[in-house]
């Protein structure tokens, strides 16, 4: 289990008694780690990180590279309050952009979706459903709710299920990623039980568009782009990533991220400007690739140049296998990692005008590397945060500042329930569904949609708030 988060309440350090050790993995040299946290998010544009443990979740501000401000911290509806000896334990923690909506799941009732409006300190309604969620995905258009072999496509304005994908692929780890850009909102999920085989699926007008032949294993990691014109892939071997065009397939990009080991990629993110690819994975090293076309190259009497074009021109002779190998590209540039073996989740952005790689790891910190967007080569180390509290250790002031107090108020009172199944919940049948469970009055749906785009209802929130 992962360490304690000491609580800051006007001032005044919490520690809860009674948790339980942390949940440990081995490092690279085989000593033990400590995983501290259960999952790690970033927001759609990379401005903010949500961290969810034993003792909820908290979200940070990634403006400065120096500071890392805890903008809200806040448990699920499982507990009566932030200081409950009831531990919710969240295992999903999703934020809508940069507004005060967010999505939790809790491993002490892991088939109901909690939405709140975290800034009033409420819930705007929940959901249940038939087995445990695996993954939360949503855009300002569309929320998407992954089970294993089920997918549930809602519109987020007013919670209405608009369509049920049922009896899809098994998907144990959840694996499905949904486009942020309002024309091109696409969702897509692994599509075959046997092969790596993608179906994309508009979400918007709720049709499947294509299914893309991706690797030959299954597919471990996919990634949309920010207009949602381009689609990253991985297969479970970790050692070919590939970029196909968004929603036709067309394969555009390949890339080898290694030929001596098999590994599992955790994560595959775009830069906002699609020109780079992040890709972390279980072992010491994330790579990062750039997504350019190469020219034809002139006419060069060079050595070099006389060898490209015999190496082109015999493979056309070679085995597939063998000519696709010669024209993969290898990583523009690449970061060391202290550790191999803990999960983490790499994102590429800009702060304060300078590219970064960011990575979260579920030891409980997040690393800022530089990245030279014209050499590449290997990124230097820059910050370190931690992103939880140890009343033995202390937060660095420079490290952790948690925001205002009134970030810290709880969600609504708890209402528990016990574990669901499909035949005791009214709303289940064979077109899918949901049971929805009950509404704040402030937030009823039949008022209105919500207005996500209007700052009075979900306003931006940063360090600065009061």
């Amino acid at each position: 289990m992962i360490e304690p988060i000491a609580e800051l309440r006007t001032g005044e350090k919490v520690r809860r008694s009674g948790s339980s050790p942390d949940r440990q993995s081995s490092g690279s040299d085989g000593s033990p780690e400590l995983q501290r946290l259960s999952c790690a998010s970033f927001n759609q544009d990379t401005t903010s990180l949500a961290v969810g443990g034993q003792n909820g979740y908290r979200l940070f501000s990634l403006s400065s590279v120096d500071r890392m401000d805890c903008i809200h911290q806040g448990v699920c509806e499982n507990c009566v309050s932030v200081w409950s000896v009831e531990s919710p334990d969240v295992c999903v923690a999703e934020r809508l952009f940069s507004s005060s909506l967010m999505v939790v799941v809790s491993r002490s009732a892991p088939f109901r979706m909690n939405i709140y409006h975290f800034k009033k300190g409420t819930e705007i309604c929940n959901y249940s459903y038939s087995s445990n969620i695996l993954a939360v995905k949503l855009n300002r258009q569309r929320l998407v709710v992954c089970l294993e072999e089920a997918l549930y496509i809602h519109n987020i304005k007013d919670m209405k299920l608009l369509k049920s994908l049922l009896n899809t692929p098994p998907n144990p780890t959840g694996l499905c990623a949904l486009s942020v850009n309002l024309s091109n909102s696409y969702l897509a999920y692994p599509g075959s039980v046997t092969a790596g085989e993608i179906t994309l699926y508009d979400a918007v007008n709720l049709n499947e568009v294509t299914v893309i032949s991706a690797h030959a294993s299954h597919v471990a990691a996919i990634s949309f782009n920010a207009s949602g014109t381009s689609l990253a892939t991985a297969s479970e071997k970790g050692t070919v990533i590939r970029v196909f065009s968004v929603p036709d397939g067309d394969k555009l990009f390949e890339f080898r991220r290694g030929m001596k080991r098999y590994v599992s990629i955790s994560s595959l993110s775009f830069s906002a400007d699609a020109q780079f690819l992040c890709a972390s994975s279980n072992t010491e090293t994330v790579h990062i690739f750039r997504l350019e076309h190469h020219r034809p190259s002139q006419e060069s009497p060079s050595w070099s140049g006389y060898m490209g074009k015999m190496f082109s021109a015999a493979s056309t002779y070679l085995p597939s296998q063998v000519s696709d190998m010669m024209h993969q590209d290898r990583a523009f540039a690449t970061v060391r990692l202290a550790a191999a073996g803990m999960k983490n989740i790499s994102a590429l952005s800009t702060i304060q005008k300078v590219p970064r790689l960011l990575v979260a790891s579920l030891d409980g910190h997040l690393y800022i590397y530089n990245i030279d967007p014209q050499e590449g080569g290997d990124c230097p180390l820059v910050k370190k945060h931690r992103l939880y509290e140890s009343a033995d250790e202390g937060p660095a002031a420079s490290e952790l500042e948690v925001g205002s107090p009134s970030y810290a108020a709880t969600v609504a009172t708890s209402r528990n329930q016990d574990s669901p199944s499909s035949s005791s919940l009214t709303g289940y049948s064979e077109d899918g569904g949901a049971k929805r469970g009950e509404l704040i009055p402030e937030h009823e749906f039949a008022d209105g949609p919500l207005r996500l785009d209007d700052e009075q209802e979900f306003p931006p929130v940063s360090s600065r708030d009061t």
